[in-house]
């Protein structure tokens, strides 16, 4: 792999800076997630050397995409949990995913 759990960590600290996550009262620091984050990534991609250039970006492309979608589930049940109603966007999205079974 080509960037440290370091530079990962730099990198993460920099994207927060435009969207930003919401710690709240986590019993733990930002930066030991962020690097216990950083240090499982890059341990993962190492092993993902030995994968063609394809198998890597769909791999990636998967991992990516379960934790926008676990993120986004997560987001909705803490909303729902406070009482927060959903706004009209993702309202539709769940009522264009629910007719389409």
């Amino acid at each position: 792999m080509t960037i440290t759990p370091e530079q990962l960590t730099l990198l993460m600290k920099e994207v927060e800076t435009e969207d930003p996550i919401d710690f709240a009262d986590l019993p733990f620091e930002d930066d030991q997630l962020r690097t216990l984050i950083a240090d499982h990534l890059c341990e993962m991609a190492e092993k993902l050397d030995s994968f063609s250039v394809e198998d890597r970006q769909l791999t990636l492309l998967a991992v990516a995409a379960k934790l926008v979608l676990e993120n986004m589930v997560l987001h909705i049940r803490l909303l729902r949990q406070l009482g927060i109603p959903l706004s009209a966007e993702v309202d539709n999205l769940l009522l264009s995913l629910r007719q389409k079974k």
